[in-house]
């Protein structure tokens, strides 16, 4: 008979603490069953990535609701995908979403392989995003560690190394404390209690479960764990954008490239974002500028996106892929923020004119 690994007495303070306190979530089971839909599990862990639970809600909601199961969402057009990703930004997860679902039904039948390495396997899925499949989906024994849970080992353990480089040690440390039995709810408990407990501002260790256990609780300062390195600063980069209306009341709506930036999405033509002060427009017009640039902030750098607003006859073709969309059906058009900020902007100050 195999002989049973003790389960680490953090786990089994922790899983006591999830049984009452687990937060409800419609992409996951109940505490206990230690096992989730797969195709839910997988689109809730790619939404989750780097955007908060209150904002993936209804996006997972509407999704499920739209594309039920893997095969739905693998025979779905792109573009209908990505107008409806749209606001969740780091859009280059809607297009690995939807290469990976079609991996799945092309290669397994429709069904999600249940192995980290299988999982790592399909287009988009990488380390973090497989262990927690595997863990929460098929109760397989796999490290979990999203920042959430980065944050709560390093002070269990009082981690001093500064990140990225401590995420060895990190692992190496949750690895410890994983047990062999309930492992997608451990997973899950780490989680909630990084996102409600364990925050990295103002821990509430008075209530923390793991507290009599944590190295960082017995120092001064457990916030001060996991320790950062000093942050660069983000680039500041100008561009500019062209709203380019015809005389039946529609904008010119361009495809952005598959890859690089908000790929495959619609948007306004743009010129480079590092470009020259006085760029060329796309197509002849009179052209007006809004007075003050459309500020978004990406991951990597700022921009300062300068608008300017032309008109043109009914007819006319702008270069380049694209299509003329009604002003009336703007919301409708799936606009990543910047752009739908562009509208909002350039819609607003033409009410106003109307109104003078």
């Amino acid at each position: 008979m195999p002989v049973e690994t003790p389960v680490p007495e953090i786990a089994i303070s922790l899983l006591a603490h999830y049984d009452v306190h687990a937060r409800r979530l419609p992409w996951r089971a109940a505490p206990g069953a230690n096992a989730a839909d797969p195709y839910r599990v997988w689109l809730s862990e790619v939404m989750l990535q780097q955007t908060t639970v209150a904002a993936v809600g209804p996006y997972f909601t509407r999704f499920t609701h739209r594309w039920p199961d893997v095969a739905a969402l693998a025979a779905s057009e792109d573009a209908d995908l990505m107008a409806a990703w749209a606001g969740l930004g780091y859009y280059a997860r809607a297009r690995n979403l939807l290469a990976c679902a079609r991996a799945v039904v092309a290669d397994h039948g429709g069904i999600f392989p249940d192995t980290e390495e299988a999982l790592r396997a399909l287009p988009g899925v990488g380390a973090y995003t497989a262990a927690a499949i595997a863990a929460i989906a098929f109760g397989r024994r796999a490290v979990v560690v999203d920042a959430n849970v980065e944050r709560v080992v390093a002070r269990l353990f009082a981690i001093a190394t500064p990140l990225p480089a401590a995420r060895t040690e990190i692992r190496a440390a949750a690895d410890s404390i994983t047990p062999d039995v309930r492992v997608g709810d451990f997973a899950q408990a780490m989680m909630d209690l990084g996102a409600t407990i364990c925050t990295s501002r103002n821990p509430a260790c008075g209530i923390c479960p793991l507290r009599d256990g944590c190295a960082a609780f017995r120092t001064a300062d457990p916030a001060a764990f996991p320790v950062k390195a000093a942050k660069k600063p983000r680039p500041h980069r100008l561009g500019h954008g062209w709203w380019i209306e015809d005389g039946d009341g529609r904008v010119w709506l361009a495809r952005r490239p598959d890859k690089g930036l908000l790929g495959g999405m619609r948007g306004l033509p743009t010129s480079d974002w590092s470009a020259a002060p006085d760029p060329t427009p796309p197509v002849e017009a009179v052209w007006s500028r809004l007075d003050a640039p459309v500020d978004h902030v990406f991951t990597h750098f700022s921009l300062a996106l300068a608008i300017h607003v032309g008109r043109v006859e009914s007819g006319c073709v702008p270069p380049g892929p694209g299509e003329w969309w009604p002003l009336a059906l703007i919301e409708e058009a799936g606009l990543p923020t910047l752009f739908r900020r562009a509208a909002d902007r350039v819609m607003k100050e033409e009410r106003e004119d109307a109104r003078q």
